[in-house]
């Protein structure tokens, strides 16, 4: 082994699937059917529908930009609870071609939910969003700091 290249990161996997002999058959069942959903789209694994996402901040907001490509408004929830966004949609298949007959379809269709950890306090009347061109720009107003203030120590009599 000491001649191997070990991915950073996997230094712990390695050691747990030293100690267990199932870990390992385990993990290659998953890389099988991780395989065979990327070889046959109808199979593919729920992470082939989640939108890819990009979260910044700055001072005053966390923007969230996902891309959402073929979705409307219609088609797309927001949810505010326990401080965590969550973006939830559909993509539909509403296609009926009599003439054709198919031997392979790439376009994912099916549901996804995505969720974002947000700052303490956020309120669901600080969160503003719009869809255009595909992209869902999500733009959260932080609250503003909790104030702290020194309290002065009065010397007992």
């Amino acid at each position: 082994m000491a001649n191997d290249v070990i991915p950073v990161g996997t230094e712990r996997a390695l050691a747990r699937r030293e100690n267990n002999p199932f870990a390992f058959l385990q993990q290659e069942i998953d890389r099988l059917f991780d395989g065979f959903g990327r070889n046959f789209p109808a199979f593919a694994a729920p992470q082939a529908m989640m939108p890819r996402m990009d979260v910044s901040e700055t001072d005053k907001t966390v923007e969230i930009s996902a891309e959402l490509p073929g979705l409307e408004t219609k088609d797309v929830q927001l949810n505010l609870a326990d401080n965590t966004l969550t973006i939830r949609g559909e993509k539909k298949s509403e296609r009926e071609e009599k003439d054709k007959d198919y031997h392979l379809i790439e376009r994912s269709f099916g549901a996804f939910s995505r969720s974002v950890g947000l700052p303490e306090g956020v309120k669901a009347e600080d969160v503003s969003a719009e869809i255009a061109k595909g992209v869902l720009k999500v733009t959260v107003k932080k609250p503003a700091p909790k104030q702290s203030r020194q309290i002065d120590i009065k010397t007992a009599a």
